[in-house]
């Protein structure tokens, strides 16, 4: 009597502990980092911010001592204003953005409620999708609607009943003043002015330019959708 062969086995071809943990760590690493419209977004401002950078004037012309004197008339300094607004665009925003600065961190209450505030409009608002659960809180649920009119109001009280209000403002006038004053006295005569009479670049192009980054582009269909 023959002997029957014994039944084959499939055999499989199991992954090793090594490989599922390292591929585990990388889809957890991908799940969790940035989505595509946020890390856009994100490299469109360093890049903004970069481009702006690069193309400020030398900070030894701003502060030239040679080249100040006393405005006759009021015509005169508003026209060495222009001119030096013109010229020295990305330094002058570069001295109220360091005021700004300064004036929030001699301010650590008026930060912190600054902070919160644009984390709250960036995760609850700017980055959530139509396919996002809506937000719970307290165990009841917010539209999408009743989450940007929340936050709408939080932006007026912080604003406008906090201190943060009055520190903006402050700092934003101590920075216009130097500035101006800056402008005024500068004489504007030894720069180089036909090619600064364009349009703002730097640190204004974005406000300018169109909408064309693809942070703006992805994000557009959900805000539409949920305003």
């Amino acid at each position: 009597m023959a002997s029957s062969s014994p039944a084959i086995l499939p055999i499989t071809n199991p992954q090793s502990p090594a490989a599922a943990s390292t591929a585990t760590a990388t889809d957890s690493i991908q799940s969790s980092g940035p989505t595509p419209p946020v890390r856009a977004f994100i490299n469109n401002i360093s890049d903004t911010v970069r481009n702006g950078l690069a193309s400020r004037r030398p900070w030894s012309e701003l502060v030239d001592r040679s080249a100040f004197s006393k405005p006759e008339s009021i015509s005169e300094a508003t026209q060495r204003i222009r001119k030096n607004y013109n010229y020295f665009r990305v330094n002058y925003l570069t001295v109220i953005t360091g005021v700004l600065a300064i004036s929030l961190l001699t301010n650590p209450l008026s930060l912190i409620f600054l902070a919160a505030l644009l984390a709250a409009w960036i995760f609850l608002y700017l980055f959530r999708t139509a396919s996002d659960p809506p937000l719970t809180l307290f165990g009841r649920q917010f539209s999408d609607r009743e989450t940007l009119i929340g936050l709408i109001l939080s932006t007026v009280f912080v604003v406008f009943l906090t201190s943060v209000g009055s520190v903006l403002v402050s700092a934003l006038m101590v920075g216009l003043a130097i500035v101006c004053t800056h402008g005024a006295f500068r004489v504007p005569d030894d720069l180089f002015l036909d090619d600064q009479e364009s349009p703002a670049t730097g640190f204004l192009s974005f406000l300018t330019a169109a909408p064309s980054n693809a942070a703006i582009t992805a994000a557009a269909p959900a805000v539409v959708a949920r305003v």
